[in-house]
């Protein structure tokens, strides 16, 4: 969460730059070279399992690969990161939802409350404490892509519990990596081809490295084993800690002003993680 908190910045900020098509497509092909020299030996090693398993992997590739961080760029480059993260809160509802329609899985009552007290964190720093900033919030076509890149990570998330156990998880990654790059390839194309370039210049080079090594490669290893650690619906809560942890991020390196509602927010946040996982470990 803490890599991804970043992104949200970085996708933002650096919409002039980078192209949304060509951040996805760069960040993917950073986080392969990276992960090639520990991820060809099981590659090689399991490549019965994963041609038997591709229907699967493919999809995997296609959601949390290709089609959830473009569809994310995209919608940064058209909306504001509030309104971003505001819909981001979402996510572990859409988790929720997909986890129960797909394969029956429910909250109980405390761990509901939980969820309820974490959004409640969330609506509280992304609105600065104030309802009439909620009221004024409006969607736009770019809110309408963050909500389908929600919608894609969640089902990802999801599908991820059905992922073989025994596939090392850098051959794991090493697929949905490559699916990705292959899937954009030609919306990249698509997008090159619209004029849309590339600026070269300090802050595109990094904040395509900072989105290569960080949020695709550290950010998914840590993600996938969590999911299979805690599940999909445990591990979908946590992302309400992205404001908390922008927040802070903010407040450390841009040296913004930490402000009361920061505080309310992000102790909600903490409250209805912890109330959650707390439940999740109750042997009751």
């Amino acid at each position: 969460m803490l890599f991804w908190s970043g992104n949200w910045v970085v996708g933002r900020g650096i919409r002039a730059d980078v192209p949304p098509i060509a951040l996805s497509f760069w960040r993917w092909s950073i986080a392969l070279l990276c992960l090639l020299p520990w991820a060809w030996r099981p590659l090689l090693a399991q490549r019965r399992d994963l041609v038997r398993h591709w229907r699967l992997l493919t999809l995997l590739g296609i959601l949390g690969g290709a089609c959830h961080n473009a569809m994310t760029y995209l919608g940064l480059s058209l909306t504001t990161a509030t309104n971003g993260v505001l819909l981001a809160s979402a996510t572990p509802i859409m988790i929720i939802a997909l986890s129960w329609a797909l394969f029956g899985k429910r909250l109980r009552l405390l761990e509901w409350a939980g969820v309820a007290i974490s959004l409640a964190g969330v609506l509280i720093i992304v609105v600065h404490g104030e309802l009439d900033r909620l009221l004024a919030l409006r969607l736009n076509s770019g809110d309408l892509w963050v909500l389908a890149a929600m919608l894609s990570w969640a089902l990802y998330t999801v599908l991820l519990t059905r992922r073989p156990a025994a596939l090392h998880p850098f051959a794991f990654l090493a697929v949905i990596c490559a699916t990705g790059l292959i899937a954009l390839a030609p919306f990249y194309a698509w997008e090159i081809a619209g004029g849309q370039l590339i600026q070269p210049n300090r802050n595109a080079f990094v904040a395509i490295v900072y989105a290569g090594i960080f949020p695709a490669l550290l950010g998914f290893i840590f993600w996938n084993r969590a999911v299979a650690e805690v599940g999909s619906n445990t591990a979908g809560l946590f992302m309400n800690l992205m404001p908390a942890l922008g927040t802070l991020l903010a407040i450390v390196f841009l040296a913004e002003e930490p402000r009361l509602f920061h505080l309310a927010g992000i102790v909600l946040i903490l409250g209805g993680v912890t109330l959650t996982t707390r439940q999740r470990r109750d042997p009751r």
